[in-house]
């Protein structure tokens, strides 16, 4: 075959074959296809879509570009994908307590991404903690734990890697298609039984509107279905941050503290909405009471110990995880500058604070902070009074923090009147 007619039938509008779209994945983990040609095609796949049948062979091909993993369990291998958010930590809770529920969850996880937070950036702040496990150790730690979260191998989905970077250098990464594709390929090459996804709409989200976001979700669900893995998805809101901490060891906390039963709240109530979504995709019953259990239990951060302690972090993390936790060296207070109710919250710009505090990366070179962010963030319909702390920024250095105590007024919208709360979850996607 040939990349350049290949290109050449999709810029006339000409269906693309499975065989078609396998040639091309494998050129782009091997390298037979270049960067020219791999950005000509994303443009084109941008400019033009792809049918259904193109988009789940396009999804199929990326995953066997490389390593399919295959699992021999006594339960369903399950797992859950966020399109992102600020202070969206589920992860953190959902593998442990699902894992408590008898199935077993082997979490391929990414790091962060623009505004939004990274899953294993934030297991990294734990620690000792290695997201890089080799595929035996992986096995292992999922069959004794039953979760694991890590990240993914060089050779899962390698099709991806490339096109990826390609796409993010020819302004091709909001096509639906491609995005339906790189997620699902990496979601599929873990060998998934069952998964449920989390796509986000909102200030704090990539997708801004409910129309976009029920787009996403659409194309994802029925790819992955007709890739012979059941998938459903939920519809959540980032109207604000999900949790009120946004940073890595942040996130870390407030995990642990729902994980312990510290705390419920909004990252609690998504956790288990999802959890049981899943379980009952995967034919089992009661879902959402074998997690309240899990959680109240103590079971799921049991779970959750093991983990880390699996993956080279503290033996006794869950018994004292501040301790182990990196604190920031300037913690201070945001006034507010006005008295009000809390009327609009710019995820995005909180986010991004988070970023240039060092807390994600601006380049990819980038080392991240773990100890700095946000805590504390009020909520959309707080009154508050002049004076009152909207936020405790965490920073390495003062001229730092007043940068981002100055993005965190200009973030946070005050009013007469409250806003209208939109649901925590608007919609399901089966």
């Amino acid at each position: 075959m040939d990349a350049r007619e290949i290109n050449a039938r999709l810029r006339r509008g000409e269906e693309l074959a499975p065989k078609d779209l396998a040639w091309f994945a494998q050129g782009l983990a091997e390298g037979t296809v270049s960067d020219a040609q791999a950005g000509a095609f994303a443009m084109g796949v941008c400019l033009r879509g792809l049918p259904e049948a193109a988009r789940v062979a396009l999804t199929l091909a990326m995953r066997d570009s490389g390593h399919v993993l295959e699992w021999n369990m006594d339960a369903p291998v399950v797992d859950k994908h966020s399109t992102g958010g600020v202070g969206d930590c589920v992860s953190l809770v959902l593998a442990p307590a699902l894992a408590a529920c008898g199935v077993y969850v082997p979490m391929i996880s990414g790091r962060g991404l623009g505004h939004t937070g990274g899953t294993l950036d934030k297991l990294e702040a734990i620690p000792g903690y290695s997201v890089s496990p080799d595929e035996t150790r992986l096995r292992q730690i999922v069959s004794e734990v039953g979760c694991a979260i890590v990240s993914a191998s060089a050779d899962i989905a390698p099709a991806d890697k490339r096109l990826y970077a390609i796409r993010d250098v020819t302004a091709t990464v909001e096509s639906l298609d491609l995005i339906t594709a790189s997620i699902l390929s990496k979601k599929l090459a873990a060998g998934l039984q069952s998964l449920v996804l989390d796509v986000k709409v909102g200030s704090g989200a990539f997708m801004k509107t409910a129309d976009d976001a029920r787009a996403l979700a659409r194309s994802l669900v029925s790819t992955a279905n007709a890739a012979g893995c059941p998938t459903t998805a939920l519809i959540t809101d980032m109207t604000q941050p999900l949790a009120s901490e946004l940073g890595n060891a942040l996130e870390v906390d407030a995990s642990m503290r729902v994980l312990t039963g510290l705390e419920q709240g909004p990252l609690y109530d998504l956790t288990i909405a999802l959890g049981a979504e899943l379980l009952n995709i995967a034919g089992i019953a009661d879902g959402e009471a074998k997690l309240r259990a899990a959680i109240s239990s103590g079971a799921a951060a049991e779970r959750f110990g093991q983990m880390v302690y699996a993956l080279g972090g503290p033996l006794q993390f869950v018994e004292s995880w501040q301790r182990y936790l990196p604190e920031a060296p300037v913690i201070r207070e945001v006034p507010a500058l006005a008295s009000g109710q809390v009327t609009a919250i710019d995820g995005e710009a909180l986010g991004l604070a988070v970023v240039h505090l060092g807390g994600g990366r601006l380049v990819e070179t980038d080392l991240v902070n773990p100890a700095v962010g946000l805590a504390e963030v009020v909520r959309l319909g707080d009154k508050i009074t002049k004076g009152q702390p909207l936020a405790v920024v965490h920073a390495a250095r003062e001229a730092q923090a007043e940068q981002a105590a100055l993005a965190v007024q200009g973030a946070i919208t005050l009013g007469d009147a409250g806003p209208d709360l939109p649901p925590l979850i608007s919609e399901r996607i089966a």
